[in-house]
């Protein structure tokens, strides 16, 4: 995770190109059950359509079933998004300690001989808080569709998120999280699918991949495959702030 951060910053930093205001968009396209069909056959031939839940037949909040469509599918993309983050962090943290401090106070960062888990627990409150007041920060830019978008429940483009105009006076300067060093300006319509839809794939495994790293943590023996490099975690994985925060 620390490594994906740090990524994110670097490639920020030099993503000040100079660039048109993000016009707002005017048209809305709503997808249906249909489409989640004809998608599934590109994710997975093999398997196909798979909604064991019926949740494509769902209607969240009386939003109507397109807009729980389009909120199922922005879901799964973003959790697919910091999936593969997580389990590429939980690989470099096993192995990798960064050699600057991790504190103005100068504190290390965690050893590597402790698990990812541990070394959650380990990182100081107030550098915690710092992580979740950012994502906080991008949860609400992209619920409110960076004043441009409409929301992912109204027709916005699955996975899409809302640029950051950075100055609103006579010059401005767009700040795309998606692709900052603007990369894949010229990619075609075709491959843009294409890397769409690996996306998709490459998200469900990562979810997969991670909740395997946990689990085999966690609860000895329940991946076999990892039986081997798991190590005992005594923590409470689903509590992020254990022993430095509770509202009781």
């Amino acid at each position: 995770m620390k490594t994906a951060v740090l990524a994110s910053l670097i490639a920020s930093a030099a993503a000040f190109a100079p660039a048109s205001k993000p016009a707002r968009a005017s048209v809305a396209v709503q997808e249906t059950k249909a489409d989640l069909e004809a998608l599934a056959q590109k994710l997975n031939p093999i398997v196909g359509y798979y909604d064991p839940l019926s949740l494509a037949d769902a209607d969240f909040w009386g939003l109507g079933n397109e807009a729980t469509i389009g909120f199922l599918r922005q879901s799964e993309i973003k959790h697919g998004r910091v999936a593969m983050a997580a389990f590429v962090g939980y690989i470099v943290q096993s192995n990798i300690v960064f050699p600057w401090a991790q504190t103005t106070a100068g504190a290390a960062h965690p050893s590597p001989d402790l698990l990812p888990e541990e070394q959650w627990d380990a990182v100081p409150l107030g550098a915690k808080w710092q992580i979740f007041v950012v994502i906080s920060a991008l949860e609400l830019w992209d619920e409110c569709g960076g004043g441009y978008l409409p929301h992912y429940t109204k027709g916005r483009k699955p996975g899409e998120f809302p640029k950051f105009d950075l100055f609103r006076d006579n010059v401005h300067f767009v700040l795309d999280l998606y692709d900052p060093l603007g990369f894949n300006k010229k990619m075609s319509d075709e491959v843009k699918e294409r890397r769409l839809v690996a996306e998709i794939n490459n998200g469900r495994l990562a979810m997969l991949g991670i909740f395997g790293f946990v689990s085999a943590d966690k609860v000895e023996g329940s991946v076999p495959l990892l039986g081997d490099i798991a190590s005992p975690y005594s923590g409470d994985i689903m509590v992020p702030f254990e022993g430095q925060f509770s509202y009781f």
